[in-house]
């Protein structure tokens, strides 16, 4: 009881456990009484027993951009957001590339309390870097080839 839990599709705090029922209050504020027989049926991913968390976002990066600048840059800011932990450190990388350019990963760790603050926050400094920084905004890139087509050979 009291963990923060995902069960039976259900997100929340374990409020309750009883013999047929567990009662789970989510974040919007709901009470939500769920079967033990359908959340014993399927995973459980308790949030609350681990000391930390990592958030994890991506950020769509222009072609024209250097990958090696905005991993410094976004990794100083997030040394600056509240409540992210230092060990261990966060982490900003190359995840993919895209038609718009490479795409990061960045992700910081936190205290599952601060989850959400430093989800939200993360968002706000990777807003802000790009903006600093003067980045152009991503967008996809296509080339299209235009070859001459082959001279019909004559029948017979």
């Amino acid at each position: 009881m009291g963990d923060f839990i995902t069960a039976a599709g259900v997100t929340g705090d374990v409020q309750e456990i009883g013999v047929f029922t567990t009662t789970i209050h989510t974040l919007d504020n709901l009470q939500v009484v769920a079967g033990n027989s359908k959340i014993l049926g399927d995973n459980i991913i308790n949030y609350t027993v681990n000391p930390y968390r990592r958030v994890d976002l991506k950020a769509q990066l222009s072609h024209e951009v250097n990958p090696q600048d905005d991993i410094a840059s976004l990794f100083e800011q997030l040394k600056q957001i509240p409540n992210v932990v230092t060990d261990p450190p966060p982490v900003v990388e190359i995840l993919e590339f895209n038609l718009a350019g490479p795409v990061m990963a960045v992700r910081p760790f936190c205290h599952n309390d601060n989850y959400w603050q430093v989800y939200f926050d993360t968002n706000w400094a990777i807003r802000a870097v790009c903006a600093t920084a003067g980045y152009p905004v991503p967008s996809t890139r296509q080339m299209i080839f235009h070859r001459p087509l082959e001279p019909e050979k004559p029948v017979g």
